[in-house]
């Protein structure tokens, strides 16, 4: 995922990072803000993590690579980032992680040097010209 942020002073800044999604309900016409959270570690001094403290508006997209404007998919996201306390969702969001990225349960010096995210779309729009040119699909979770 490539996750879009912008700094106090509004310079915008664009970052790959893993991710594990947690989706509640598969449904796109039946999703609520909230029903799909995208879990990440990263540094508490990466531009990304530092613009979050000011600023928690953040925008997303997921896509494979391809070969043909034929084959373009995937999604953009608008939502908010917030970082995870030791609590519950933390807990919820270390067993999504570790379900995508087994390797991570032996790697628990580097985990405690970073800070976990989730961030939490309100908006989706999902692309995919192997249904047509320009195919689009929207969602707001309200």
């Amino acid at each position: 995922m490539a996750l879009a942020t912008a700094g106090p002073s509004g310079d915008p800044h664009a970052a790959p990072v893993f991710f594990a999604a947690n989706l509640e309900d598969p449904q796109p016409e039946k999703l609520r803000r909230g029903d799909l959270r995208q879990f990440f570690f990263s540094d508490p001094l990466s531009q990304h993590a530092q613009d979050v403290i000011h600023n928690p508006s953040a925008a997303a997209v997921i896509y494979p690579e391809v070969n043909g404007w034929q084959e373009i998919r995937g999604m953009q996201l608008r939502g908010h980032v917030h970082r995870l306390s030791a609590d519950v969702e933390w807990q919820a969001g270390w067993i999504c992680y570790q379900g995508k990225f087994p390797f991570v349960s032996g790697l628990q010096s580097i985990i405690a040097r970073n800070d976990f995210y989730v961030f939490l779309p309100h908006w989706i729009r999902l692309v995919d010209n192997r249904l047509g040119f320009g195919y689009k699909q929207e969602w707001k979770l309200e």
